[in-house]
Formats: structure tokens, sequence, C-alpha cells
């Protein structure tokens, strides 16, 4: 059992790119004590949020999500060009 919850950690912690951003540039960003993983390629990004958060502290993930894009590629993120998975989703966004 502990050996499946190890196993289980380690795959979490990892981020794995959609088939779009494969062979993209990939950073890592730590913004307001929450970490990201940016994938950059052409004009296009994929951000993703590592690690656990309780609903209640996910409210500025949206924000920090369009500024670790920002800095870690140089670029600025057009308004309205965000898209998550699930609406209100704060564990993958491409902008």
């Amino acid at each position: 059992m502990r050996l499946s919850f190890l196993a289980l950690a380690a795959l979490a912690s990892c981020a794995s790119p959609a088939p779009e951003f494969f062979g993209a540039a990939r950073h890592e960003v730590t913004l307001e004590g929450i970490r990201f993983v940016v994938l950059h390629k052409g004009n296009a990004a994929e951000v993703i949020r590592m690690g656990y958060l309780p609903l209640a502290e996910r409210a500025p993930v949206p924000a920090l999500m369009v500024r670790a894009v920002e800095q870690t590629t140089g670029c600025r993120v057009l308004p309205g060009s965000v898209v998550t998975g699930l609406p209100g989703d704060t564990g993958e966004a491409r902008a």
C-alpha cells in the first residue's frame, strides 16, 4: 500500500503536456507559493498548476496562471484567450 501511494505521489508531481505541446519549451515558476509549469510553443502556451490546493485557496490561481505565462515566455496573454479544460478549472489552462 505504501509503495502505491509513493508511486501515485510521484506521478502527481509530473506535468504532462497536451499532444499539441509535445516538444514545447518548458518553464517552471513559483508565484505566491504556487508552482506552475508553462509549456510554450509558437504563439500558444499551456500552464499547469502543480500540487494540491484546497478549494478555498484557488481564487487567485487564474490570474497567477496568466502571470506565469507572461513571466516565463516574455509574451503578453491576449484578453479573452485563456481557456481551461473545464469551467472553473485551476489545474490547467491554455492561452
